[in-house]
């Protein structure tokens, strides 16, 4: 039972003693929405409260109602009163004395749309916060859909006074400060915060400064789940008024953590102290693109996955995230052999199949190539082979996949990687065939590291094998497209070691040729990957999405125009 004691205030003239409570018990609702499923996100904080039974108060994330980012979906009336009538029924409901719910949803008011949060206590939406800093960079274009809040002003529950944020305003030390002159005794904050390998400690930073800043404990409640590219971690967590981490949920799953709060020495500070051990870089990106690929086939009803299985790497990693993801049954690999496949590939991918426990299937492109051989023949005479023809492999490759997909409804996976994305070591309507991408924002370095890690460990929630992956052999041998006979990726591309630094200097780091340069690397290589990547944004413009891991993924982060006339390598006569 909720104890209660005097408050700081008596209500005067009427004399009457105004009560507060002393304990606060919030649950931290960490759950995986699907964009526009509005009445099964309400039934999965339906469940969440149920779990959340002996609280006070139970904290959603972000936008939770519509699922985040609901992009031009909140330009819909019809959807908006869906919202309303969903959301207004959830309330009634909170009548029950369970726990009050303090909600996010896209809310209209006086003719404006809001990223709002909503206290539903008692059978009705008792209070209304609207988010003030509305992100307009990098993912993130609130503004072409939201109005932003104005007033800094606490929400009262139980005579506590919470300083509601969402996500953007715990960013900005205003929002908090403001909150905090208005009386606030505790920060609430509702994320909608996506994944990247750099975003983690930013989070921890920013709610750190914020509790030093006003003296006040913070709860952080974020999302968890994949939507289209991007994919929400959760790793939802207390922090005390000193900045010091306090409890924290785990990361990659739906929870509902129960939290207790109390008030000493007109301070609110949190009673549970849960130490929870959590993972590394490396798996951390493991778990980002299996959920990420797992919530992208199921919340969009895939039957499975088709992929080309080649017995390279990246059509090796690919598979076992698959697998990983929705279960071997459910992931169908395909070898495409042709006259310039080794033996060792065959072996390879063989192998990883019987590691996976997936079906493989061979299909030779051999009589595709002969076929369109002579087909061309006439418009080809006295033209030498060039990429045209090896790109002719890889379209058979594409277009036999497709059929595969249109017939059974599995939708087909790319397998291209960050590297070959960025500097165009890709074909178009061949490999990059596909509905989604897997490795989209893993530069080629990560993909041995991920591919050796997977290979010794297993991840928590996984459906594949204990065991390896792949072979060893597939993680050391010199990576080939085999189109032609003893080919090698660095006939074309620097190492992959040198490509992947000089690309992060110029995607991640946005760096100038000069600047790249100076940190060691050849010039003249520097300027053929810059021009390589520049060249290359048509061919990304009709990449299927992939999971972002990183602070600059191709597709909503990063936009470049295709016609471009400005190349900024060096002013002429002079050098790098």
């Amino acid at each position: 039972m909720t104890g209660y004691t005097l408050a700081h205030r008596l209500r005067f003239p009427e004399t009457e003693i105004f009560l507060m409570t002393d304990t606060l018990n919030i649950a931290l609702a960490q759950l995986n929405p699907t964009l526009g499923n509005i009445e099964r996100n309400l039934d999965l904080v339906r469940g969440a409260r149920t779990r959340a039974q002996g609280s006070d108060l139970m904290v959603s994330g972000e936008l939770m109602v519509s699922g985040y980012p609901p992009e031009d979906l909140v330009l819909k009336p019809a959807f908006l009163d869906a919202i309303e009538r969903q959301v207004k029924l959830f309330a009634s409901e909170t009548a029950d004395g369970g726990p009050a719910v303090l909600l996010g949803t896209p809310w209209r008011e006086s003719g404006n749309l809001y990223n709002a949060a909503l206290l539903l206590v008692e059978g009705k939406i008792a209070a209304t916060c609207y988010k003030h800093e509305l992100p307009n960079y990098g993912v993130f274009d609130e503004k072409r859909v939201f109005s932003a809040g104005r007033d800094f002003q606490p929400m009262e529950f139980r005579g506590v006074k919470l300083g509601v944020m969402i996500c953007e305003d715990m960013w900005c030390g205003k929002v908090s400060m403001g909150l905090a002159e208005a009386g606030a005794d505790l920060f609430v904050v509702l994320n909608g915060s996506p994944f990247d390998v750099e975003k983690k400690t930013a989070r921890f930073d920013y709610a750190s400064a914020r509790t030093k800043e006003a003296g006040l404990g913070l709860v952080y409640v974020n999302l968890v789940g994949g939507q289209d590219e991007l994919v929400f971690d959760g790793d939802s967590f207390v922090m005390g008024d000193g900045g010091v981490l306090v409890q924290r949920a785990c990361s990659w799953q739906d929870s509902v953590m129960k939290t207790s709060w109390k008030l000493s020495k007109n301070r609110w500070c949190c009673r549970n102290r849960v130490k929870t051990d959590h993972v590394n870089e490396i798996e951390e990106i493991y778990k980002a693109i299996t959920l990420g690929l797992r919530d992208y086939v199921n919340k969009n009803n895939f039957p499975g996955v088709l992929i080309g299985l080649s017995g390279g790497i990246d059509s090796a990693l690919s598979a076992a995230v698959a697998v990983d993801a929705i279960g071997p049954d459910r992931v169908h690999c395909v070898m495409m052999p042709s006259p310039y496949t080794s033996q060792e590939s065959l072996d390879d991918a063989a192998e990883i199949a019987d590691f996976l426990g997936c079906r493989l299937d061979s299909i030779s492109i051999e009589p595709a190539m002969i076929a369109f051989e002579e087909m061309l023949k006439p418009s080809f005479e006295n033209q030498t082979s060039d990429t045209t023809e090896e790109n002719v492999q890889s379209r058979s490759r594409g277009l036999s996949l497709m059929a595969l997909s249109n017939k059974f409804g599995y939708m087909v996976l790319s397998t291209g990687n960050k590297s070959e994305m960025s500097v165009g070591y890709a074909t178009l309507y061949g490999d990059m065939c596909g509905g989604y991408s897997v490795l989209k924002d893993i530069y080629k370095t990560t993909v041995f590291t991920l591919s050796e890690w997977r290979n010794s460990n297993i991840p928590s929630g996984v459906l594949g094998p204990a065991g390896p992956v792949m072979g060893v052999r597939v993680i050391t041998k010199p990576p080939s497209a085999e189109l032609k006979p003893d080919q090698k990726d660095e006939d074309s591309l620097p190492p992959y070691e040198e490509l992947d630094d000089i690309l992060h200097g110029l995607i991640e780091a946005e760096l100038s040729a000069a600047e790249i340069a100076a940190t060691g690397h050849d010039p003249q290589t520097v300027e053929k990957v810059w021009r390589m990547l520049d060249r290359a944004e048509y061919k990304r413009r009709q990449a299927p999405p992939g999971v972002k891991i990183s602070s600059r993924a191709f597709g909503r982060d990063r936009r470049y125009p295709i016609t471009n006339g400005f190349t900024g390598y060096k002013p002429k006569g002079s050098e790098l």
